[in-house]
Order: structure tokens, then C-alpha cells, then sequence
């Protein structure tokens, strides 16, 4: 498969993407400028995590606007595949590709640490290798990943399937305790409608080699192309 990885000023995870994908997953990858409009052909696209335009406004709030992100919604809403990391969460949310937004965490402070995570819905292009109920041990760092959103759009991601994961103990239980940002209902991800879009907080790319604290992440990139 080939990969575009999206760079906006600002971006500093989009490297950790393009090691994930191309040295540790072997996969084609194309580096896509937040000024190119073009994506090449690619067949899935990254967006990254950081501080998309030092996080002006509100996080992911300018990127939405970036040349690329018009490419990106029309690739999304024939189909493609799109995965959102942490900043990239935020920006598919600004965007509308997702509903909801992304605010401070309830503590105030930015946090870096792993995190247990449920799998909710896997039917989704990202989660295809994964189990509804499955636990992943994944990394996060931020300080606006509390997931609000009103109650109807609450009530219809909850009716509708579109909560792809929850932080929760590592058996699984859904926690208040486990919960590091505040988000509403546990929320650590979430679909579109049609499952190829899926934006989450935690990191994924960070944890595909064992030596750097866990592979579970992999199971994330590796449902696109065996689905395919």
C-alpha cells in the first residue's frame, strides 16, 4: 500500500509516522506538504500529531483550512481510508470529518504517559485485526484530549457504533479512574458513519517495537491493508 503522511508547520509526529510505516511496517509511504493540494495516488492518509500552527485558535483549528485538508475530506468522503493521531484527532474534528472537540484535559496539565484502551468497534478499516473488547496498551501526550461533544451527537455516536475505543483498565473495564483527560463516556476514539475515518487521542505509531515499550499499535496500520 502507499501512505501519505501529512506535514503541517508545527507537525512532530509526522517523522515517528513515516518510521512506523515505511522501516517497521515496510510500506510505501509519500510525504504530503500542508500547501499540496495533490496526494499522489496514495491509498491511506496520516494525519500527525503535534502543534498544527503552534495550535492557534484552538488545536487543529487553522490545519483544517491548509490546502491539503480539502484533498484530504474529498479522498475521505469517497472512501479513503484516514487515521487521525492526537493533533490529527483534532484536525478531523475541526475539520468535520468527525463530530465533537477535542478541550483541555480536566487536570489542566499536559500528560505524558501509556494507557490501556478498549476496542469497541472493530469493523472499522483501522481496527479490522482487532477483537470488540480487546485491550491495547498505547502511549498518549497532551493537554486537549478531553472529547466533548453535545448530547445528541453523544447519543448518536453511542447508538450508531462510532465509539472505536475507550481508555479503560487493562481487563477492560471502562473507569473513571482510567479515564487520564476527563473525556465524556471514557472516549479515546471515534468513526465516521462509514468506519474508514477514525480519529484517537493516543498514539499508536509510537508503540509498533517492542524495545520502545509495545507493538500494539501495528494492529491499527495493519487492518488497512489486510482489509484491502
Amino acid at each position: 500500500m502507499k501512505w501519505g503522511v501529512v506535514t503541517f508547520p508545527g507537525s512532530n509526529d509526522d517523522r515517528d509516522a513515516v518510521y512506523c510505516l515505511e522501516t517497521v511496517l515496510d510500506q510505501a509511504v509519500v510525504r504530503l506538504w500542508h500547501k499540496d493540494a495533490a496526494l499522489h495516488g496514495v491509498d491511506a492518509i496520516v494525519l500527525p500529531g503535534g502543534f498544527s500552527y503552534g495550535d492557534y485558535l484552538r488545536c487543529g483549528a487553522l490545519a483544517r483550512f491548509s490546502p491539503v485538508m480539502q484533498s484530504v475530506i474529498a479522498f475521505a468522503e469517497a472512501g479513503g481510508p484516514v487515521l487521525g493521531m492526537c493533533n490529527g484527532f483534532q484536525i478531523l474534528c475541526e475539520s468535520g470529518l468527525l463530530p465533537g472537540a477535542l478541550v483541555r484535559n480536566q487536570s489542566l496539565l499536559f500528560i505524558n504517559d501509556w494507557v490501556w484502551v478498549r476496542v469497541d468497534n472493530a469493523r472499522t478499516a483501522f481496527t479490522s485485526t482487532c477483537r470488540a473488547g480487546q485491550t491495547l496498551r498505547l502511549p498518549i501526550k497532551h493537554g486537549e484530549g478531553c472529547y466533548v461533544a453535545d448530547a445528541p451527537t453523544l447519543r448518536a455516536l453511542e447508538d450508531n457504533g462510532q465509539v472505536v475505543f475507550r481508555y479503560a483498565t487493562r481487563e477492560g473495564a471502562v473507569e473513571t479512574d482510567a479515564n487520564p483527560n476527563g473525556s465524556l463516556n471514557n472516549i479515546a476514539g471515534i468513526t465516521n458513519p462509514g468506519g474508514n475515518v477514525v480519529g484517537l487521542m493516543p498514539h499508536p505509531e509510537h508503540a509498533v517495537e517492542a524495545l520502545l515499550g509495545g507493538q500494539d499499535g501495528r494492529r491499527l496500520f495493519a487492518g488497512v491493508w489486510e482489509s484491502c
